[in-house]
């Protein structure tokens, strides 16, 4: 029988093979990485509320379900994408420098939309640049998007590592969307080097096409499943939007600070490449998808509630702090074990004719609506629960550990597994 190669094998010689193509997704995420990590730290130091953070975080999520009607419309069907790409990284990192410029709201927020137009059509321009380039998309393509998490760790490293060197706090800019901002100029650069991929000769997809997965919801089953998806989704904010902030203000009694705090997040990304490459291909198959979702659902109440127990004792027990730096570690287990299986489901059920509108659809529901939600609720429960200047992060952090405990009672209660294939019947 023919061995076959681990992911990270693949990922070393795909680098060896395709440099361009790892290099672009190395890029892609290390813009990303560079500010959303620690910016929310940043703001809640400064003095924003977390609506107002809420706001400026949700930038994002909202453009991801605009760009599909404007430019993602204009890299499919007018240029090759690798110029878009360029364009598109190019004009981001001016309007990131720009981004560091700002100290209100209203500024802060209205560019971080227009940065967010153009930075979110690279995300899918990115994946079409290297699925139309690898020779075996299909084995190739998880271990070059891994680099991408390499690149959003390596970005936080050298956050950490500017701020330690230099102190770039201080530097009278918000440190975070320079370093973002010239890792942008530098990818629009690499896109020089990257294959010619010129439009597709066929129409371009349409900006709705997940309309037509919604005969999925008309099975039960799935409408479980992508209702509790949908739910849990708007618990992931809490992490992005409220980590940075707890690890600020807990982590000085052990000798965690402002400027490392980007570099102990870190753990998660690392867990995160561990948990994809080692550990979902060995117990995806074993266990199916209920049970694998299943505990990436309690993953995220484990995680919430050693975050809940370290705030309330972290000045009589310092050593719980060093608990929840170990507690990052379960990302890799709440992000693969639910979203990654969520997406593999998706594609498991759906008839073979609508599988990339039903992954249209589920992006929609989780990393669009649910997030947007997610980061509001994120907002609204550090104000509510605010004494003084500093949050409750016991309280907020024990709202967030029921809701995902509650969503995945009900997952475990109502779910049923079926065979690829058996969910709604096929449009005629």
């Amino acid at each position: 029988m023919e061995r076959r190669e681990s992911t990270f094998v693949i990922a070393i010689r795909v680098l060896k093979e395709r440099p361009s193509l790892a290099v672009m997704m190395f890029l892609q995420y290390a813009i990303w990485g560079a500010w959303a990590v620690d910016l929310s730290g940043y703001l809640n130091s400064k003095g924003f509320s977390g609506v107002a953070v809420s706001l400026i975080y949700n930038a994002l999520p909202i453009m991801n379900l605009i760009v599909p009607f404007t430019a993602g419309q204009i890299a499919d069907r007018f240029m090759p994408a690798q110029r878009a790409l360029m364009l598109f990284h190019f004009v981001g990192g001016i309007l990131l420098f720009v981004l560091a410029l700002q100290r209100e709201l209203i500024p802060l927020t209205a560019l971080m939309l227009g940065y967010a137009f153009f930075y979110a059509p690279t995300l899918a321009l990115s994946n079409s640049v290297a699925l139309r380039n690898l020779k075996n998309p299909e084995v190739e393509f998880g271990p070059i998007r891994m680099w991408g998490t390499v690149g959003w760790i390596a970005a936080n490293y050298g956050v950490s590592f500017i701020r330690t060197q230099f102190n770039s706090q201080q530097w009278g800019a918000i440190d975070l969307f320079v370093i973002a901002g010239a890792v942008s100029l530098v990818a629009a650069l690499a896109c020089l080097t990257l294959p010619n991929t010129p439009p597709a000769k066929e129409e371009a997809a349409d900006p709705l096409a997940f309309r037509e997965a919604l005969v999925l919801l008309r099975d039960p089953n799935y409408r479980v499943f992508f209702i509790i998806a949908m739910i849990v989704a708007t618990e992931l904010p809490l992490y992005y939007q409220l980590t940075s902030p707890f690890l600020r203000a807990a982590g000085p009694v052990v000798g965690i600070t402002d400027a490392t705090v980007p570099a102990w997040m870190n753990i998660a990304q690392i867990a995160e490449i561990f948990t994809i490459a080692l550990m979902l291909p060995a117990v995806l198959p074993v266990w199916g998808v209920r049970k694998a979702m299943l505990l990436g659902i309690f993953a995220w109440p484990a995680r919430y509630l050693v975050f809940a127990l370290t705030w309330h004792f972290h000045q009589q027990a310092p050593w719980t702090v060093w608990l929840s730096v170990a507690a990052l570690a379960l990302h890799g287990f709440c992000y693969v074990f639910f979203f990654v299986v969520a997406f593999i489901y998706t594609d498991m059920v759906a008839p073979r004719d609508i599988r990339s509108s039903a992954q249209s659809l589920i992006n929609v529901a989780i990393l669009g609506i649910g997030m947007i939600i997610g980061f509001f609720f994120a907002g609204w429960l550090s104000d509510t629960f605010k004494v003084g200047e500093t949050t409750n992060y016991a309280i907020v952090f024990s709202i967030g550990a029921v809701i995902t405990i509650l969503a995945g009672i009900v997952f475990a209660v109502l779910f049923r597994e079926k065979p690829a294939g058996e969910v709604a019947p096929q449009t005629n």
